[in-house]
């Protein structure tokens, strides 16, 4: 309790949190098996920018391969994954009268020397994303395999406030709409789930 209470004060004061130890470990490894599966099998495909009609696949920019959780590729792994996220979620609102509504993950995948440029995760002309959530799937990783998180500062994107090793069962949650970030080129394969918390506007 004490390390769930410590995310959330650091999710509050700075905007972004990271934890080693919230995700089960029996869950964290349920993912890592799926998301290899789900490589295997083919379902991933190689990420694109921009939003609609106007996506374009810019592997100088963002090199991952991703593939969606959805109703009809969701196996055990993600209905018990997708369960914990909706606790977290609920948590979220509690905490932060966030008004969270919904959520969409995906496995991700860089491949050797991909990574992605700074950027935000909230769009400009869609505000709905207000939460990002990165788990990392690797099942070790070193100081020299690169492959960090980058944090920005919300004031002043050139100024780098942390940088995040994606090691194994590491989870590291922050603001869409204030934290620029950007994934370094990695030395070997890095694998995640990311996702996003979602405000959705709710018809009358």
């Amino acid at each position: 309790m004490e390390e769930r209470e410590a995310f959330f004060n650091a999710l509050a004061e700075q905007h972004w949190a990271v934890s080693d130890t919230l995700i089960p470990a029996q869950l964290y490894e349920s993912l890592y098996h799926a998301c290899r599966r789900k490589w295997e099998a083919g379902h991933f495909r190689e990420a694109r920018i921009g939003r609609q009609h106007s996506e374009s696949l810019r592997m100088e920019i963002r090199g991952d391969s991703i593939c969606w959780m959805t109703p009809d590729n969701a196996g055990t792994e993600a209905d018990d994954f997708l369960a914990w996220a909706d606790t977290l979620r609920q948590e979220l609102n509690r905490e932060f009268y966030a008004g969270l509504n919904s959520a969409e993950f995906h496995f991700a995948r860089y491949s050797e020397g991909r990574g992605y440029k700074k950027h935000l995760d909230q769009h400009q002309q869609n505000t709905q994303r207000r939460i990002s959530l990165v788990l990392y799937l690797n099942h070790q990783w070193s100081d020299t395999d690169g492959g960090e998180l980058c944090l920005y500062s919300p004031d002043d994107d050139t100024v780098e406030i942390r940088r995040i090793l994606p090691q194994p069962r590491r989870l590291v949650v922050f603001r869409s709409d204030l934290i620029p970030h950007e994934v370094l080129p990695c030395a070997q394969p890095r694998w995640s789930l990311t996702g996003w918390f979602r405000s959705d506007h709710i018809p009358d």
